[in-house]
């Protein structure tokens, strides 16, 4: 089983898994800053994102501002993934592990995905399902602690809508639109947990490893939901990851119209 992202992407590069992937070129290269801001809130969330297309697949990595520059795309089209993995800024790393493992499975052909349909509708609307859908992969019984690790408040109001209670963990807030104080210290709040659920964005700074770490050794069940590294992430199903909700690009944020993610219910670990 494998061990760490490291060790996973060692795989890949040896072509254990699939296809060489200095045979699959990067066709499409693109940055993304995006903001969000809900009516009645007083957060602006500002999101920026790295994507590489390879045939019909998108990697995709989520990052912090002035991680990676744009100028980027100029030179990361036509590469192959073996490059991209090998020498490129973590956020482009993960990208295109990201986009090899989609390529050799995509998640809307995986036997154990279970696909859910968002509605049309507001960005409100359209969250509150994701993250509904996303709450369900955890048994929440009442005065569950369920640590949060990155912070989407529909995320926080579903799982306290269930009896959990919500241990808040981001880098970039203070408190939860609900007025939850928020931790920066993500093994205090693992360790005060019965569960976890984090954002793929674990994978993009660099401390995925250090919290499937943790909830191995304490044998608590670990969801993630994932735009970034979601392929990457089903790696780890069964081995420190109980369930999975996967969201390949495009995101659900880009549109109002129905679209899809994949859940990858819970396994033992």
């Amino acid at each position: 089983m494998t061990a760490s992202v490291a060790a996973l992407t060692s795989d890949v590069l040896a072509g254990a898994l699939g296809p060489d992937p200095s045979t699959l070129p990067v066709v499409s290269a693109f940055w993304l800053h995006h903001t969000t801001r809900l009516p009645g809130a007083d957060v602006t969330y500002r999101n920026y994102y790295v994507l590489l297309r390879v045939g019909e697949v998108f990697g995709a990595c989520s990052f912090e501002a002035d991680e990676l520059d744009p100028s980027y795309c100029a030179e990361a089209s036509g590469r192959s993934l073996a490059e991209l993995i090998t020498d490129s800024p973590l956020p482009v790393k993960i990208a295109a592990l990201d986009a090899y493992l989609a390529a050799v499975e995509p998640h809307h052909v995986s036997a154990e995905a279970e696909e859910i349909v968002l509605p049309d509708g507001t960005p409100e609307v359209r969250a509150r399902a994701r993250d509904a859908a996303v709450a369900g992969l955890l048994e929440v019984a009442e005065g569950t602690k369920v640590a949060l690790i990155g912070v989407v408040n529909p995320l926080v109001d579903a799982i306290t809508a269930r009896g959990g209670i919500c241990l808040p963990c981001d880098f970039n807030l203070r408190e939860t639109a609900s007025g939850l104080p928020v931790s920066r210290d993500m093994t205090a709040v693992v360790d005060a947990a019965d569960a976890v659920v984090a954002t793929g964005m674990t994978l993009s700074n660099g401390s995925f490893d250090v919290l499937l770490d943790r909830c191995r050794q304490q044998e608590k069940p670990l969801a993630v939901y994932a735009q970034t590294g979601s392929a990457v992430i089903r790696s780890f199903l069964g081995n420190g990851v109980t369930a999975l909700s996967a969201e390949p690009f495009p995101f659900s944020q880009f549109s109002s119209r129905p679209s899809s993610l994949y859940r990858y219910p819970r396994t033992d670990t």
